[in-house]
């Protein structure tokens, strides 16, 4: 990758790591629309400007977002979904060919050039390079990443497993992702599909203070809040759930107060 495109890149990353991952925009347009085909036309991240965001999204927003922005640079990401023990297609991440790279690796007969993982909706916000499976590599990579390390395995040369542990505990598998991703048109069906998850059920929100090696996670009124020396969960008492949320989160109180009050309805 050229030193400007990798510049342009990085800061694309750090940009996107102050986003809240949450699922409260996303609620209230299912709710304003009745569709998730409409719906997903009303998501900022088509603007492909962080700034005009409505606070966040879940990982097709930010996943979305990055794939434009790294077509308009001239690369080919591909798309790819992630699965998670029976639920299939609940994820998705990019990878990212170095298209410049002069360093070719040889993968049977073919050449293979290096790639990279992106996954935003992970609060993954460094791009990790994707180690080659056995014979032709390790099959294995790891990232002392704070507060969650990261394992990237190839059990073959189609898949890849998102290993994940923090704190000296051990790493737990997250995603299988078939590495030769799929289309826009097949991307767009399962984020439509997405809507009608059961995580739509209930506020999700996650978010990443990189500076400082923080994650903030709210689920089903319990926040856990993980740094390298583990984790803690308090209870958010229903009368200070908008303001507390808002603080962290840093999303308008007026949002998180009109999401919640569609999923009371």
């Amino acid at each position: 990758m050229l030193p400007e495109q990798w510049k342009k890149i990085q800061d694309t990353c750090d940009k996107l790591s102050k986003v809240t991952y949450e699922n409260l925009t996303k609620i209230i347009r299912l709710e304003s629309t009745g569709s998730s085909t409409a719906a997903q036309k009303l998501d900022d991240s088509f603007q492909n400007d962080v700034d005009a965001w409505m606070g966040g999204g879940t990982c097709f927003s930010m996943t979305w977002h990055l794939y434009q922005v790294f077509r308009d640079m001239g690369l080919s990401p591909r798309l790819v979904m992630g699965h998670k023990r029976k639920e299939k297609n609940i994820h998705c991440a990019l990878i990212l060919p170095d298209d410049t790279d002069s360093s070719l690796r040889a993968e049977g007969a073919a050449i293979q050039k290096a790639e990279y993982l992106f996954d935003p909706g992970y609060l993954i916000f460094d791009p990790l390079p994707i180690p080659l499976p056995p014979p032709f590599g390790t099959g294995e990579a790891f990232f002392p990443l704070v507060p969650n390390s990261v394992r990237l395995v190839r059990p073959d040369a189609s898949s890849m497993e998102l290993w994940t542990g923090g704190a000296g505990g051990p790493m737990k598998l997250r995603f299988e992702y078939p590495v030769e991703g799929v289309s826009v048109e097949e991307f767009k069906q399962h984020w439509n599909e997405s809507f009608y998850r059961e995580m739509m059920t209930y506020p999700v929100l996650n978010r990443l203070d990189r500076e400082r090696g923080v994650q903030y996670y709210y689920q089903k009124g319990n926040l856990v809040t993980r740094d390298a020396n583990g984790s803690r969960i308090e209870k958010i008492e229903e009368s200070a759930r908008v303001e507390t949320l808002s603080r962290i989160f840093g999303l308008k109180p007026e949002l998180i107060d009109r999401a919640l009050h569609i999923l009371h309805k």
